[in-house]
């Protein structure tokens, strides 16, 4: 056992080598599993669904609530949670388990902070070093010098302040938003703020397992002061591609395909 400081500034123990995981962050469960600890993983949340072949591990319930029962049955040696909107399952699960709770990311330097972390929770130090250091590799500043606006539903319409990985990134790659200098991580949008801030591109992501499409959200906006910017009168608007959270996933994927993905948008409005 080694004892190590969480983001709750408890110090934990934590074996060297976990043999029963239970992961309930999407973000932290994918790494686990690209630095080589699958197998160890014994449950997840339903929300859980990177890379494709943890749906086959026990769902031991959704982002915010657990079944004991199944969690006595696993018997974790540890149960890793995030900050932010799972602090009060972090909290209850305390009560009972060991917990280890981990920093919300709030830039994509973040993430990779975070990935590193996992790595030296979980007794894979070289194994996540690697992948951060080869994630770290899109991250190639640009000045792109356009206004954008990014939206996410999340049981209704979201946007994210500075204190968001969004946000920064977004910045980094030389997009600037209508709400840069909120010092929120999310917020709910004011549509007639957003107009006045004249986006040049709109990216929209729909609710998890659905998501959405350019002509839903087009039709969506028609009602809208949105529908007076600049990224809608020249039809610069995108939808994130599938039915999965896109941006809303701040784990390895967030570099291999929400970063591409955005700088391909970038490329598309610069030729």
């Amino acid at each position: 056992m080694a004892k190590l400081r969480d983001f709750t500034l408890r110090d934990v123990e934590v074996p060297k080598s976990p043999e029963r995981i239970i992961s309930l962050n999407p973000s932290i469960t994918e790494t686990l599993c690209l630095i080589g600890l699958e197998g160890k993983i014994k449950g997840v949340s339903a929300f859980c669904r990177r890379p494709e072949s943890v749906e086959k591990i026990k769902k031991i319930g959704s982002y915010s609530t657990y079944n004991e029962k199944i969690v006595d049955e696993i018997n974790p040696d540890i149960i890793f949670t995030i900050s932010g909107y799972q602090e009060g399952l972090t909290r209850e699960l305390m009560k009972k388990y060991p917990v280890f709770q981990f920093e919300l990311p709030s830039t994509p330097f973040g993430i990779l902070d975070m990935i590193n972390r996992i790595g030296i929770v979980s007794g894979k130090i070289r194994e996540a070093q690697n992948l951060a250091k080869d994630l770290s590799k899109s991250l190639v500043p640009q000045k792109s010098g356009m206004r954008a606006y990014l939206e996410i539903d999340l049981g209704g319409p979201v946007s994210f302040g500075s204190l968001s990985y969004i946000t920064s990134s977004l910045n980094y790659f030389g997009l600037s938003t209508p709400y840069d200098n909120d010092t929120k991580e999310w917020l709910e949008p004011d549509y007639d703020s957003v107009s006045n801030f004249n986006p040049e591109i709109m990216i929209f992501e729909g609710k998890m397992y659905r998501g959405t499409t350019v002509e839903e959200t087009i039709d969506r906006l028609k009602g809208t002061s949105l529908k007076e910017t600049a990224a809608f009168r020249n039809n610069n608007i995108y939808c994130t591609p599938g039915k999965l959270d896109f941006f809303a996933h701040h784990g390895p994927s967030f570099f291999t395909s929400a970063i591409p993905w955005l700088k391909g948008i970038i490329e598309n409005q610069r030729s």
